[in-house]
């Protein structure tokens, strides 16, 4: 196993070298000029010199892309910011912030909406797939397959529009979303501000879960092993957690370390719907002010984390199902 885990940290650096060379070339090759945008509307051509200078983009490409690789490792000098610490993503061309410093600031509410959904979203998804399952071809299965057509047809913008309106507006069941209130200093107003957003989030990836895990149960039932150990006369509860599910648990496991770093990423239409100020909202922002540093600090935090979740994914692959040997 932990010849396993050093091997897939090194492969993710590499994957993590390889976007952030790509991306940064293409953020820096765009057509419209950070330099010009950051001058403002009256630039002279030396005050736009100055300005490439001091936001360090004066360079040819690759010398540029190498700056800020040994930024990422030993910090770097700007000479309109100052000493940038490692890590460095760079600065923001329009906040005159630090990169990183500006995502960290936002990560609580990325966190917070994604963890908290995620926990509402496993249990109700899963539980309801495994009673379909269990139920198969009876009323019980078909009206859980039936409200999972409905859900993974839904879009967040929409449900989350009229739930404020009707739960929060209208009828006051919860309050509205906001993010105020951190997890330490004010545990039920934190609660609360993300109440609404874990509930439409898990509307719509519930009815995901319901049926990969119906799909798949309902297919691991049928085999061979599972039949043999029923066949041996031990309990169905007995095969069906210990052999059952533990097999059908390796793609819901994929599918939620996808999801989980697409969130962690910046859940995007979720924050900008439900007004919080995330990930996501940092980059909307970015690329109405075509800030590319920021946006490529963003990208980066989103690939990182879905390749850091690729890698508890495949560890957690030899926990639930003994099949899985990783060497």
């Amino acid at each position: 196993m932990f010849r396993f885990l050093v091997r897939r940290v090194l492969g993710a650096a590499v994957i993590l070298l390889i976007i952030s060379a790509i991306t940064f070339l293409l953020f820096y090759i765009a057509p419209r000029d950070p330099a010009r945008i950051a001058c403002g509307k009256v630039c002279t051509p030396q005050t736009l010199e100055l300005v490439r200078h001091n936001l360090g983009i004066s360079d040819p490409l690759p010398v540029q892309y190498w700056h800020w690789l040994e930024g990422v490792f030993v910090g770097r000098d700007y000479a309109s910011f100052g000493h940038c610490n490692a890590p460095c993503l760079g600065y923001s061309f329009q906040n005159r912030e630090p990169v990183l410093g500006m995502i960290m600031n936002r990560f609580p509410t990325t966190l917070s909406l994604t963890l908290g959904s995620a926990v509402v979203f496993v249990i109700f998804g899963v539980g309801t797939g495994m009673i379909a399952a269990v139920k198969q071809g009876k009323a019980l299965d078909k009206i859980a397959s039936s409200a999972s057509l409905i859900g993974s047809s839904l879009q967040i913008y929409i449900v989350g529009i009229v739930a404020m309106f009707y739960l929060s507006d209208e009828w006051h069941i919860l309050p509205r979303p906001n993010d105020n209130s951190g997890f330490t200093q004010d545990p039920l107003g934190w609660f609360q501000g993300f109440l609404l957003p874990w509930f439409v989030l898990a509307i719509i990836f519930t009815a995901n879960y319901t049926r990969m895990t119906r799909s798949q149960l309902v297919e691991t039932l049928s085999e061979d092993y599972v039949r043999t150990a029923r066949a041996k006369g031990l309990a169905w509860r007995t095969v069906f957690f210990r052999f059952a599910w533990r097999g059908a648990m390796g793609p819901i496991v994929t599918i939620l370390g996808i999801d989980l770093g697409s969130l962690f990423g910046g859940a995007i239409i979720t924050e900008a719907t439900f007004g919080l100020h995330g990930i996501g909202a940092v980059s909307v922002k970015a690329v109405q002010n075509n800030d590319l540093p920021m946006l490529l600090g963003v990208v980066l935090v989103a690939a990182g984390a879905i390749v850091l979740f690729n890698i508890v994914v495949d560890a957690v692959y030899a926990l639930i199902d003994p099949r899985v040997r990783l060497a």
